[in-house]
């Protein structure tokens, strides 16, 4: 498979046009696109532009301290990074599994988060461009201008949210970088009076995430043709499942299906990960790329969240969002759906689930007394895998017998999913900017598809090797006084 508009074969002379910075996405982003004299496309690349050092960083650091330091990735995600460290370091303390207590713990605190950022995104950063238009009045085309036009709408995404994040702030200390994950288990049971508050909420907090699933499939309905071909294309499908194959959001092993809807892989314990993905990196990007080994890089790239784990699990192992996973299924006609904007759908059917495993786990006394803590047999390495509201995350670590972290790998959602987010730019760029004439509206359509993926750019942004470096002077009225730029290869050259 090739890579249509990523390179341009004689770049001298075209026309760059920059969407710099990407707005409402969390982190910093920016696509450059190269036009001819007509406004043909040439290339267009979405580049990462911030650059975060905590694989490195975190060296030398003793193992317990690691859950609290990454979660400093990202303010949106900090949860996701806390528990997949924790449960990498359960390995290395071999304390697996965990204690019922902490399981049901640390799943609530995952399902809230789960909760939390799926509201976040597809009220706040999504509907705007969903309820507006791609390229209405930009001015009224935010959470403000959808609070006033639609209230009711803003109101459920945001006590949705609150929701979320009353459950992060009893589970884990805080609502953003807490504390409550350990390696081995927690360090907090919840209290009666905590369950008993979150339960009174949940009646209406159900109906509310089902509210959600039917405004998104109401979207799909009204415009088929736009919600089917808008960013559009074939891509394999990546994420954990449990062992039987249902839905699971916080362990499970690995399932990958083909752009047909077969199952590639299954079954792959997620210790074993690098058997399965390789990454690359390309000098344009902070970000690397994944795929699968055995593919090859051209290949063997897919697509993780909420559009892989809905169809890629066999069911969802509660009542309500199973059955839309089966309306979300046969909207398919027999085949994988694969169509970006129907991310958003696919991300109200996790929310209502998320609703729904909440209420489970508040029934369960093991929020409410057990062990805190379990140990076993002392290791040297330990993964830690869950499924992040963005998509699969890995956290890798290699601890010496001093106890200090020796090697780190992470492999974040949104740079699964890097390749993707290029190929739904390029698609947008090929159907709706060649040959026309740029306005703003047009090149939100761009921003469009990469928000589909919400992607959380802080989380994904590190390099291997030599990384580019563009380095800009400006004076303080904003002329360009000088401008350097460092190659993947090391070589330097002065742009003015």
């Amino acid at each position: 498979m090739t890579f249509p508009l990523e390179t341009a074969a004689h770049p001298e002379g075209l026309r760059r046009v920059a969407i710099d910075p990407v707005s409402r996405v969390e982190g910093h982003g920016k696509v450059t696109l190269l036009l001819d004299a007509d406004n043909h496309i040439e290339q267009v690349r979405l580049h990462i532009v911030e650059f975060r050092g905590f694989e490195k960083f975190i060296e030398g650091r003793p193992y317990w301290e690691v859950p609290v330091m990454v979660q400093r990735l990202c303010g949106i995600c900090p949860v996701s990074h806390h528990l997949a460290a924790a449960k990498a370091f359960d390995r290395v303390l071999g304390a697996t599994p965990v204690s019922a207590s902490a399981n049901a713990v640390r799943r609530l605190m995952h399902y809230g988060q789960i909760l939390q950022s799926h509201a976040l995104h597809f009220f706040h950063l999504a509907s705007p461009d969903l309820l507006f238009g791609f390229d209405s009045e930009v001015a009224k085309r935010n959470i403000v201008g959808v609070a006033q036009a639609h209230p009711e709408i803003a109101k459920k995404g945001i006590l949705l949210r609150k929701f979320g994040q009353e459950i992060i702030r009893i589970t884990a200390g805080k609502r953003i970088h807490g504390t409550g994950a350990v390696p081995g288990g927690i360090n907090k049971l919840v209290t009666l009076e905590e369950r008993n508050s979150l339960q009174r909420d949940l009646p209406r907090m159900l109906q509310w995430a089902q509210d959600a699933v039917d405004i998104a499939k109401q979207l799909h309905a009204q415009n088929p043709a736009l919600y089917n071909n808008f960013g559009s294309f074939r891509s394999k499908l990546m994420s954990l499942v449990r062992p039987d194959g249902a839905m699971d959001l916080y362990d499970g092993v690995l399932r990958v299906r083909d752009e047909n809807g077969r199952i590639l892989f299954d079954q792959v314990d997620n210790q074993r990960y690098l058997e399965l993905i390789e990454e690359e990196v390309r000098p344009w990007s902070y970000m690397k790329f994944p795929y699968l080994r055995s593919l090859g890089a051209q290949l063997g790239w897919y697509r993780v969240g909420p559009l892989a784990r809905v169809q890629n699990c066999d069911f969802i192992p509660s009542a309500f969002a199973e059955i839309e996973r089966q309306s979300f299924v046969a909207w398919g006609r027999g085949e994988p759906v694969h169509a970006t904007l129907a991310y958003h759908w696919a991300r109200m059917i996790e929310m209502l689930h998320a609703v729904e495993v909440v209420a489970e786990l508040l029934a369960d006394p093991a929020l409410l007394s057990g062990d805190l803590l379990t140990s076993g047999v002392r290791q040297r390495h330990g993964v830690g895998m869950i499924e992040a509201p963005r998509g699969t995350l890995i956290h890798d670590y290699e601890v010496g017998d001093d106890d200090l972290i020796k090697r780190c790998n992470l492999i974040v959602s949104t740079t699964h999913n890097n390749q993707a987010m290029n190929e739904a730019v390029r698609s947008v760029a090929r159907d709706y900017l060649d040959g026309q004439e740029l306005t703003e509206g047009l090149l939100n359509h761009i921003e469009v598809a990469i928000r589909a993926y919400d992607p959380c750019l802080s989380c994904a942004t590190h390099a291997l090797g030599r990384m580019p470096l563009e380095v800009t002077l400006l004076a303080a009225d904003g002329t360009l006084l000088d401008q350097m730029q460092k190659s993947s290869d090391g070589g330097l050259t002065r742009t003015k």
